[in-house]
């Protein structure tokens, strides 16, 4: 497999504030990498980096290139969407069009005309006139017309009802994912993407709390629903997380084998939501 993105050690400080604390992982090309991390875990900081907006201590790579230094050879084959619509309110969907077709080398206009012609997004529409599921739309349409190898989406359905957002997943997969594209998407919606994801990435405090394949996960975790004398024997063997449950206590464990708790109690693999509570309220316990 290509690394797309590889860091080794990346720290960023704001002053005595370690938004992103020595992390080294790796993005291959062609998955769908889900990063969640709690407000101020460092996710934007993370994002920043890789799109080259700030600079940071240790090594990061995008595509075979130092993403602050050399950020305007980069931008040609990234794309990007934040949680908040950068496009000029002021401007037509046509211009807009015009605009890209003069500036990007790898746009293909025909392609966003035809992305828009499925929604009701007017080319003679000003963007201050489209509601927030129509911008969103419009940005994806431009986006997918550009080919690009890396898409980074930042809460990316941010205020769109949930029909809006099933849509803008499912067309994000039809028409841009191709299996040789590679997605780095945050959220804080993370059931709605989680069938999605061939990878996940946690972060918290600035560090990697775990970085795996989703096909992995069913090997390393699962959670116990037990009770009574069950659970105190279970406990024993070292839950990284407890919670209670309608008087039951559900227990995630790490790397253990499922065997060891039989009898006591029903297992299963945690959803990416449950997971993600357990490693970030673990690692603080």
């Amino acid at each position: 497999m290509t690394s797309l993105v590889t860091a080794s050690n990346v720290s960023k400080h704001y002053g005595d504030v370690r938004a992103v604390d020595n992390v080294s992982f790796e993005i291959e090309k062609g998955k769908i990498m889900g990063l969640f991390g709690p407000n101020g875990a460092g996710k934007t900081t993370l994002l920043k980096a890789v799109l080259g907006l700030t600079d940071c201590q240790g090594q990061l790579s995008v595509l075979g290139l130092d993403p602050f230094r050399q950020r305007k050879e980069l931008m040609r084959n990234i794309c990007f969407i934040a949680d908040v619509a950068v496009l000029p309110r002021w401007i037509k969907v046509t211009q807009l069009l015009d605009f890209m077709e003069s500036t990007h080398p790898n746009f293909t206009r025909k392609r966003a005309e035809e992305l828009l012609s499925q929604t009701k997004v007017r080319n003679d529409a000003k963007v201050r006139e489209l509601s927030k599921g129509m911008v969103t739309q419009l940005h994806l349409s431009i986006i997918t017309a550009i080919d690009a190898k890396l898409l980074v989406l930042d809460e990316p359905t941010l205020g769109l009802d949930i029909i809006f957002r099933k849509e803008f997943y499912g067309n994000l997969l039809n028409d841009y994912f191709d299996g040789e594209r590679t997605i780095l998407i945050t959220t804080h919606q993370v059931e709605e993407i989680e069938n999605l994801m061939t990878d996940i990435m946690f972060i918290n405090d600035g560090r990697i709390l775990l970085d795996s394949s989703m096909e992995s996960l069913p090997d390393t975790y699962f959670e116990l629903t037990t009770a009574g004398e069950d659970a105190d024997r279970a406990r024993q063997m070292g839950p990284v997380y407890e919670r209670d449950v309608f008087g039951k206590k559900i227990m995630t464990f790490e790397g253990i084998d499922r065997e060891k708790l039989t009898g006591l109690g029903e297992t299963h693999t945690p959803s990416v939501a449950d997971l993600f509570v357990a490693k970030v309220k673990g690692a603080a316990a």
